[in-house]
């Protein structure tokens, strides 16, 4: 019997290039880039971008916890608050987070929850995707991810083109930003 692997779905996640932000000396952190490229159904965006930093991960790891009941939620790397000019500690913690990921992306339950696809593919902070998840935005979820994919894409105009089809289910990233700094549009 010969199969199709080109029909088999993927999900190929990349944790990588972490950078140091300053926000002072005491207030600095890492943050992390996450590629994400599928063929799966259970994608909305074929591929993304994002970055994030590891309280972020911590609060995905509560989300899925918490919504996948008895299934154990994968382990997250150690947290330590002397990681700067530290390369073995930033690498060891990008494979953490890396080895996190793939396993969190290999649990049904997980793979089905909202919270982790707006993680993934979308910039929003976590606040906003609890709001965006309760349906407490101008946005849905799906919104949100289509938005965020166009914009970092650059295909506005492609955006704009759906606006005219299906203006009803078409949110402006513009729009998403007002929202995160506390404007709320009425749509």
């Amino acid at each position: 019997m010969i199969t199709n692997h080109e029909d088999d779905e993927f999900v190929a996640v990349r944790v990588q290039d972490p950078r140091i932000q300053n926000e002072g000396s005491w207030n600095s952190y890492v943050d992390y880039k996450i590629f994400l490229h599928t063929n799966s159904k259970a994608f909305t965006a074929k591929t993304s971008c994002v970055r994030r930093r590891y309280s972020e991960f911590e609060w995905l790891k509560k989300k899925l916890q918490k919504n996948a009941g008895l299934v154990p939620v994968p382990d997250l790397p150690g947290k330590s608050f002397f990681f700067f000019n530290n390369e073995d500690f930033l690498e060891k913690r990008r494979r953490g987070l890396q080895a996190f990921l793939d396993k969190v992306l290999h649990t049904t339950v997980c793979l089905s929850d909202s919270q982790l696809h707006l993680f993934l593919q979308t910039q929003l902070p976590v606040g906003h995707i609890q709001d965006c998840v309760q349906g407490l935005t101008p946005y849905s979820v799906t919104d949100a991810i289509l938005t965020y994919a166009s914009s970092n894409r650059g295909l506005a105009q492609a955006q704009q083109e759906d606006s005219i089809r299906e203006p009803s289910l078409t949110v402006s990233y513009e729009s998403m930003e007002r929202y995160d700094q506390g404007i709320i549009i009425q749509m």
